[in-house]
């Protein structure tokens, strides 16, 4: 990755390569004056660029887009990767600007289900994926107090034969870790806080909080639930609180060997909160993710800790094994669950919207990262069956993605009252109706996600 510390010669002679990339236009990272006045930064013209790039003239007014069009993603998380690896992998000229100092991924577990895994193994990453992650054999459904399990649904062996594609659990860090692997470092732009953009109908142009400012074919806001991008598009509006807080940790397996643990996803559902575990980090550590519904925390941050005797307060009277795995926790994190409803349109022109900028859910239904991925296969499928006509090939996109997406944030929705069910005849409603495999985690009630390949945009 090109070091914000290069030297007033060194981006000079960038320059003079960005120049020849764009005919000497101002269409890219900025004319010569802007840049010597900014200081040592990164841009685009730190890229190593082949004899072809360096001839390329991005797209003119009434020209038609070739798979060079260029793409800016702002944000460099697990979804803004996915999708400059898939775009880059199809011939389009991609980069993507990310706000932090470092490319790295905080958090712990992460869900990925076939609907997902199939597109990460077409970016050439499954040998890393099956390194890292843990393949589980079950997903369980289980009671709070004596741990009856209430429905098991078949993983491992059962999914990758049906669907065609694995379900792994992992570390998110393995996962970002992949998928930079799979995009090149020079063409990740750190430090660069996204602030505005404007559409001028044949480009976008983009403005960023150290001054440097782009100009592109088409503009993918990949930055999250607090997304700059959407708030450019569609004004300011405040993530919903959902009334949950969740407390995550990762616990070392080797001490929890007492407990006899199978790599399945296991869930805890009891009054008021649910506790969920599994495998990450090729089986060498636990993820826990206990979440209990109180409003006295609202905030966000990934990197609060928590107390290990707090969560342990919180289920007090829980099953031996939940209180096993939280008890050998050295540490927590403790963050706030936000969402908001879907929305009606995630695109604007040559911008449009990506992962949780547009559709964040509560992790009540393991899709969240899984569908940002999803939307970055089908945005690289929409953009290449309308090569000449970006705001076509976004529109085509949301309406492909809208309506499954909005069905998943409703779902993850509905999982926190069915979790989360007191004791009474409610609870013995659910269990009977998991007795028959009508939930959501059943397979047959869940082929629709699974079966889904994100690819394909053929039809309306």
């Amino acid at each position: 990755m090109v070091s914000p510390g290069s030297g007033r010669k060194a981006w000079t002679a960038h320059v003079a390569t960005w120049e020849a990339f764009t005919d000497g236009r101002k269409y890219g990272w900025g004319s010569k004056q802007s840049l010597s006045n900014r200081g040592p930064a990164i841009f685009a013209t730190d890229l190593q660029l082949s004899e072809s790039e360096k001839c390329y003239s991005p797209t003119k007014r009434g020209k038609r887009m070739t798979n060079r069009t260029l793409i800016a993603i702002v944000g460099g998380g697990i979804g803004g990767l996915a999708a400059a690896a898939s775009l880059l992998r199809a011939g389009f000229n991609v980069q993507v600007f990310e706000q932090a100092k470092a490319l790295s991924e905080i958090g712990a577990g992460i869900n990925i289900g076939p609907n997902a895994s199939r597109v990460l193994h077409r970016l050439g990453i499954a040998e890393e994926l099956g390194k890292a992650g843990v393949k589980p054999v079950t997903f369980d459904q289980r009671r709070w107090d004596n741990g009856r399990v209430l429905l098991r649904s078949q993983l491992g062996e059962a999914v990758e034969t049906a669907f065609k594609a694995p379900y792994y659990t992992l570390h998110r860090g393995d996962l970002h870790r992949a998928l930079t692997s799979a995009f090149p470092a020079e063409r990740i732009h750190l430090e660069h806080r996204f602030t505005d953009l404007r559409d001028r109908g044949d480009h976008v142009e983009a403005q960023f909080e150290n001054g440097a400012s782009i100009s592109v074919d088409a503009l993918i806001g990949a930055d999250g639930i607090h997304s700059a991008v959407r708030h450019s598009l569609f004004g300011a509006e405040k993530p919903r609180f959902t009334g949950c807080v969740a407390h995550r940790g990762l616990v070392p397996s080797n001490r929890l060997t007492h407990l006899g643990l199978e790599p399945r996803i296991q869930i805890w559902m009891g009054p008021g909160r649910h506790f969920t575990h599994y495998f990450v980090s090729a089986g060498r550590q636990v993820n826990f993710v206990a979440i209990s519904e109180e409003d006295t925390w609202l905030r966000e941050s990934w990197v609060d800790r928590g107390e290990v005797s707090d969560v342990l307060n919180a289920f007090a009277g829980w099953h031996d094994q939940v209180l096993s795995i939280i008890d050998a926790a050295d540490e927590t994190y403790k963050w706030a669950l936000f969402d908001r409803a879907p929305l009606p349109r995630w695109s604007v022109g040559r911008v449009t919207l990506l992962g949780d900028s547009c559709h964040p859910m509560l992790p009540f239904m393991g899709q969240g990262a899984a569908q940002a991925i999803v939307d970055a296969a089908t945005l690289k499928g929409c953009l290449l069956k309308f090569p000449s006509d970006v705001p076509a090939a976004l529109r085509h996109y949301e309406h492909l993605r809208i309506p499954r997406a909005s069905r998943l944030q409703r779902m993850s929705e509905a999982n926190k009252t069915r979790f989360h069910l007191a004791d009474g005849q409610s609870q013995r409603e659910r269990d009977a109706q998991m007795a028959r495999g009508t939930t959501d985690w059943s397979l047959a009630a869940i082929a629709w996600l699974y079966e889904h390949d994100a690819e394909v945009v053929d039809g309306s």
